[in-house]
């Protein structure tokens, strides 16, 4: 069924939603997780270009990264983690192509038309652009 899936994380509570909805379908088909991150300040769109240093918001995600990874792997899990830099979207369908993927896990934030408007949608756009199979799982109270 799944052999890699994976799961964009943003460090919010968004994250915890989607890890503990996926699990049991890990734990079902045996399959690696993949937890990326995409890292989209001005240094991180910018760091390959004007080879920049890394910025405190790129070792904090890498940093968030490693734990939960760390986290998922004491419970069993076969983990890897990606920091991306750039556009979101782009990111994470570049990372699922790249590494083989068979399913996106993404949970939502909910916001609806207006908020759409103003924020755009990751989810939206990934689904517009890919073939990989895709679940989005609605975050409760984020």
């Amino acid at each position: 069924m799944y052999q890699r899936i994976l799961i964009p994380l943003e460090n919010s509570p968004t994250d915890r939603a989607i890890l503990e909805h996926v699990k049991p379908l890990v734990k079902l088909t045996g399959a690696t997780l993949l937890l990326l991150h995409v890292a989209d300040g001005w240094v991180a769109r910018n760091f390959n270009q004007l080879k920049l240093a890394e910025s405190e918001e790129m070792k904090t995600d890498r940093a968030y990264l490693e734990k939960i990874a760390g986290q998922l792997h004491a419970e069993g899990f076969t983990v890897a983690i990606q920091l991306a830099l750039g556009d979101p979207p782009a990111e994470i369908i570049k990372a699922a192509k790249a590494e083989n993927c068979d399913l996106i896990a993404m949970a939502g934030h909910g916001h609806r038309f207006f908020g759409d408007l103003f924020h755009g949608s990751t989810i939206t756009q990934v689904r517009h652009e890919t073939s990989i199979p895709l679940l989005v799982l609605r975050a409760r109270n984020a």
